[in-house]
């Protein structure tokens, strides 16, 4: 059994911040459950393009207000609280933030913590070996 206050990980190599957003990591590869569970608030007035070409993700919004454009196919969804959306076809998106969005997210493979985003917004797979 696991349990921990998101509020602990704030300064520690599990608060991950990159400009538009803050991850705090809760349940990383590491932890050999299958899948890894962030907490991520996305800033105000920001746009961040991400492609997620090695993972499935699924982001659940429960706080703030944005859109999320498919950029393959030109179609914009609203993002406000009690949205749940599912990349899993390694979708091109880009999400744009009116008010901050605080988002529950999980990937499969799980992350490892040390990914970083490369020019294209992709994460590599990375391995706890």
């Amino acid at each position: 059994m696991k349990v921990l206050n998101v509020n602990d990980l704030d300064g520690t190599e599990y608060d991950v911040t990159h400009g538009n957003w803050q991850s705090r990591r809760m349940v990383l590869a590491k932890d050999k459950v299958g899948f890894s569970f962030h907490i991520t608030i996305l800033k105000a007035g920001t746009s961040s393009e991400f492609w997620y070409a090695n993972h499935v993700e699924a982001v659940y919004v429960y706080q703030g207000k944005g859109t999320l454009l498919d950029r393959d196919t030109g179609e914009e969804y609203v993002l406000e609280p009690g949205v749940m959306y599912m990349l899993d076809d390694a979708d091109k998106h880009t999400v744009t933030v009116e008010e901050d969005i605080h988002c529950a997210c999980v990937f499969n493979p799980p992350v490892t913590g040390r990914e970083v985003h490369d020019e294209n917004g992709v994460y590599p797979v990375l391995t706890e070996d």
